[in-house]
């Protein structure tokens, strides 16, 4: 048997890599249709590839969850009802919660914690930034928000986890920073920013005093405010193009429409 050219492998991946990014802005963009088996050759035909990555790229987006797997063989868009959106926020913040508690417990030198206290600081100015927009402020909180909770999950340290939360935060409407966006059509974004701010120092507070218990405790809180508005949000179609994914998700025997703003957001 021949052995592969040299470099083979790589260009393999860097291909199945590209043929997945592209299904997966399919599915994000709606132009899949939800619950009917994908056609191989049709697939083949629409991101320009072989076989080969097609079906790794495929298999890929299974693991996401974004594919569900048929026992004839194939794959399907999947759809999200709501309840199956509020449980992938749940896993991402039940997990996020022991990020906070391992970093905690871990007890981190103040050289350590500098990074996160920098960002709190941060957010701290964009939300007291009153020339700003309504928009502009939550998608500056958005990016700053996404910033601190990578940040705690750096402070855990545990690679087990961290994986765990890379494939929770697959899902783009569960992601830390994906339902943001969408408190500009639902509700006083100031009263929101100011309440999630509060709860950003009280979980550094609790990491910075080891309080493992507490931070865990706050960090799940924490996740729960972008939930306490997610039935107002999916119900409300102009909010509800602002979430991230929100072509895969189902409300009312109808699926939701996806928005060309690239800005993301949550708690």
């Amino acid at each position: 048997m021949k052995a592969a050219p040299k470099g083979s492998g790589e260009r393999g991946g860097k291909q199945t890599a590209k043929v997945q990014r592209v299904l997966r802005g399919l599915l994000l963009d709606g132009a899949l249709p939800l619950g009917e088996r994908l056609v191989e050759e049709e697939m083949v035909e629409r991101v320009g590839a072989s076989r080969t990555p097609l079906r790794m790229a495929l298999v890929s987006l299974q693991e996401e969850g974004l594919l569900d797997a048929l026992p004839s063989g194939g794959f399907v868009a999947r759809a999200f009802t709501e309840p199956e959106v509020l449980a992938a926020i749940e896993i991402r913040g039940t997990l996020e919660g022991l990020a906070a508690r391992f970093a905690a417990e871990r007890h981190p030198s103040k050289l350590e914690l500098q990074p996160l206290r920098e960002c709190l600081s941060q957010l701290d100015v964009a939300i007291g930034n009153a020339s700003a927009s309504p928009k502009d402020q939550l998608a500056t909180y958005a990016d700053l928000n996404k910033r601190f909770h990578a940040h705690i999950a750096e402070l855990a340290s545990n690679q087990s986890l961290s994986r765990q939360l890379e494939r929770a935060s697959a899902l783009p409407f569960a992601a830390s920073s994906a339902l943001v966006m969408a408190h500009e059509k639902i509700t006083d974004v100031q009263t929101y920013l100011i309440i999630a701010q509060d709860q950003h120092h009280e979980i550094v507070e609790a990491i910075e005093r080891h309080d493992g218990t507490r931070a865990e405790s706050l960090m799940r809180e924490h996740s729960r405010l972008s939930t306490r508005n997610l039935a107002r949000i999916l119900s409300t179609p102009e909010a509800l193009a602002l979430v991230p994914g929100s072509a895969l998700i189902v409300v009312g025997g109808h699926r939701g429409t996806s928005s060309t703003d690239d800005n993301q957001g949550a708690s």
